[in-house]
């Protein structure tokens, strides 16, 4: 039962996925469908988790609007999500940073990763 469980999962995966990792900057381009047409939204922010692994593998995007915080978490190998674009490279020493939700303004930057 496993074994037919894994290959279903085998299928959906996407092909290639962009390499990002935790407290990277990222630009998440997300197909929304409104009726009968097809548009992209871009959500630009700070990756905040990633978890699971294989087909069920998740990432959740951090970023501040209007003076509120945004979180929105997208299936790594879903259909809408059509590209992720890395903008900068964090560092940071943790998987998780959850700690950036009880930051505001510049306390909530993550440094850059240097070249």
């Amino acid at each position: 039962m496993n074994d037919i469980i894994r290959e279903i999962e085998k299928e959906q995966l996407k092909a290639s996925v962009d390499a990002f990792c935790v407290g990277d900057t990222v630009r998440v381009h997300n197909k929304i469908k409104e009726g009968n047409r097809e548009r992209i939204q871009i959500f630009e922010g700070t990756v905040v988790k990633r978890q699971n692994g294989g087909a069920r593998e998740t990432f959740t995007v951090r970023k501040a609007s209007n003076g509120v915080g945004v979180e929105k978490t997208w299936p790594l190998h879903s259909p809408s999500v059509d590209k992720i674009e890395v903008i900068r490279k964090g560092k940071v020493r943790r998987a998780k940073l959850n700690y950036l939700r009880d930051r505001v303004g510049k306390a909530a930057k993550v440094k850059e990763a240097g070249r």
